[in-house]
Parts: C-alpha cells; structure tokens; sequence
C-alpha cells in the first residue's frame, strides 16, 4: 500500500510539472522567412530580404522591444568562413500598408494576437568582388519578446544561397553497393528553409532518375528545409533536463539540457520519466533501445548541435514533419518511389516515411554502408538503383 502511495504521489508531481510547463507563460512570436532577392543597383550588390513576425495568440499582444541583424559569410569551397566585408544594412517595416524605413534604430513595436508584421531587410554591399569571394550568406537574428510572459531574448538563424539563380552542373557520384544494387549520390548545395523541399529534390533529380530507381533523401536535409532546427538560446532548461540528460551516453544528443529541454517541450516529463524506467529494465533482460521505441521517433531525430554540417552545427535539428506527404508529392512528380531516410556511420538505416512500404526492405539492406556520407560530403539525396 505505502509502494502504491509513493508511486501515485510520484505520477501526479509528474503530471502536475507537465502541465506547469505546458502552460506556463510563454511568447507565441514566430518569425518566418519568406523570401529573398539579389540585384545590382547603383554598382553595389543589393540583398532584399524578407520576413514575417507573427502572434499565434488568440488574446495577448506582445511586443517586439529590440531586434538586431548579423552576417555571417561563408565561401562556396569547404564553407570557409570570411570577414570584414563592407555593407551598409537598412530595415524596414510594413505599417498601415506602407513600406517604413526604420533608419536601423527597431522602435518597440506591439504586434496584436492573430497578426503579423513584414519586416524587410536591405543589405548593400561595397566591395568589388564580393560574388566572387562569398557564396552563402548566415543571417543572424537576435530578437526579444516582451509581454506577460516577462521578456524573451531569441535567436533565428536563415541560409541565404547568392548562387540560388545560376545555372550549375549537377554532381553525381556512383557508389557501388553490392551485386545487385548500386548508389548514386547527388551533390547539392548547401540546403535552407528559403528552398522549398519537393520542388528543390525535383530540380536536382529530373534529368536523372531512371524507370525503377528508388529516391532517397536524409531526414536532417529535409528537416532543414521545412525551417526545424533551433537555436539553443531558444530554450529554456529546466532541473529535469538537467537530471535526464545524465542517462544517456555522451555522444547522443539527449546527453545534453538542451537537446532534452526540446523533447520534455514535445512530449512531455511523464511519459520521458517511464521510458527511462521501462528501458532500464528492458536492457537488464538484454533487450536495448527500449527508451526510443516507447518516445517514438520523437527523440531519436533530435540532432543536437556539430550533429549537422556548417553553419547549421550551432542549432539543434529536429525531424522532418509531413515526410509521407513530401514522398508522395515528389513521387508522383518523378514517377518513382521516394523515401525519407535517417542513416549512420554505424550501419544504422531507419526508414521514416516512403510512397510505397515495399521498398523499405531494399532501403535497409542497401543503405547500410551509408553512401551518403556523413554529412560534409553535401550529397543529401541518394538514388538506389538495380544493376541491369
């Protein structure tokens, strides 16, 4: 009676912290990129980017109280990362349909619930050969939030392509994998959210595919793409991450506060608090991975920071959302199967979502040598092929 007691005094403080953190006061600010375009003007390169903050509250506003833009470049070669470029930086926002220049000092801004604000960001730059030194573009955003929820300081981070409108050969590289079946690997550029998943994976795939090949694209590329990765600063850390995180080996990326704040923040302290008993139970009877199975692919999609390539080896990566949807469009595009995929070094293959199950099985035997690499290699889709 007393072991019943403490067990249920024990599940409603669990409960109980899921809700205090589930509804707890919090921004409902997100901010979203939209587009960018790049043009000559007065002989200066000129960058236009645009974004858009939007409040998801039904009933509070909240204001944007300060808000700062950096760059970060990079060349197209190895991402080297450069410096001291010269540029001139102008914001502007949309108010009451007008295009207002902020004269790069951010007014406190109020945002009402169910709105949003435009806010455009104009980069000039000076130097001559700034196209020929610089590929892509890193913009840094450092934003606050200010509302009942007390003050927010956030951090967004965007990929800007400057080669977005060239024409380039596409890189192919055949992997061989076995008698039977063989790989080839599409190099690509680095990938953003300001690149639109299926039409990107068609683009770099239609002049390729054959009759019977099977797509394959890994799920922290697509996740990319659809805007999932955060920064660290973004969470806020509670004593439970930092207890959990302890559980698990060093290298795994719930083995940090961070990386275990996003998976307490989706599925909750109860149900990661009884994986962690279940699995410690399970792997004294010689049975492992219990934890992943019982919190789903939820936490094993998790790619904490120097899990993914440069500049996105400061952010957290979450797993793709809609992948069976994303499968089935590009599919019926190209006229063949496609598969979102998560694949490691270590022989690892899991097949997240595919426009057709039958091919899962030719996946996993297939993609056990990894013929993607692991990551660096920049050739995130992979086509499977049967030898004639």
């Amino acid at each position: 009676m007393i072991l019943i007691n403490i067990f249920l005094i024990i599940l409603i403080f669990l409960i109980l912290s899921d809700l205090y953190i589930k509804n707890s006061p919090k921004t409902k600010l997100n901010l979203v990129p939209l587009n960018y375009k790049i043009k000559k003007k007065d002989g200066l390169t000129e960058l236009i980017t645009d974004l858009k903050i939007t409040n998801t509250s039904k009933n509070k506003e909240t204001m944007v109280s300060n808000i700062n833009f950096e760059l970060d470049f990079f060349k197209g070669k190895g991402n080297e990362y450069c410096q001291n470029l010269n540029y001139q930086e102008d914001i502007f926002i949309h108010d009451n349909n007008k295009i207002k220049n902020l004269n790069n000092y951010w007014p406190t801004t109020i945002i009402k619930s169910n709105s949003e604000l435009f806010v455009r960001i104009i980069y000039k730059f000076r130097n001559n050969n700034f196209r020929e030194k610089i590929k892509y573009l890193w913009l840094k955003v450092f934003w606050e939030n200010y509302g009942h929820f007390g003050i927010s300081k956030n951090k967004d981070c965007f990929l800007i392509n400057l080669d977005v409108q060239k024409q380039r050969p596409i890189e192919v590289f055949e992997i061989p994998i076995n008698n039977k079946y063989k790989a080839f690997a599409i190099k690509t550029d680095l990938l953003g959210c300001f690149d639109d998943p299926v039409n990107t994976v068609i683009d770099y795939c239609k002049g390729i595919v054959e009759e019977n090949d099977i797509l394959t694209i890994g799920e922290s590329p697509l996740a990319i793409m659809q805007n999932r990765y955060i920064a660290p600063q973004n969470l806020e850390y509670s004593l439970f991450s930092k207890v959990f995180c302890y559980f698990f080996h060093p290298t795994s990326s719930l083995a940090t506060a961070c990386g275990m704040q996003l998976l307490i923040n989706r599925i909750g302290i109860t149900r990661i608090t009884f994986a962690l008993i279940f699995g410690f139970l399970f792997k004294l009877f010689g049975i492992k991975g219990m934890f992943y199975r019982l919190t789903s692919s939820e936490s094993s999609l998790i790619d904490d920071i120097s899990g993914t390539v440069t500049p996105y080896d400061k952010s957290i990566v979450m797993g793709p959302i809609n992948a069976d949807l994303f499968c089935n469009e590009v599919s019926k595009y190209l006229n063949i199967e496609v598969a979102v995929v998560d694949v490691n070094d270590l022989g690892g293959v899991k097949v997240l979502a595919s426009s057709n199950k039958t091919v899962n099985k030719i996946l996993k035997r297939n993609l056990v040598s990894n013929p993607a690499g692991n990551g660096d290699e920049k050739t995130p889709i992979v086509i499977i092929r049967e030898k004639k």
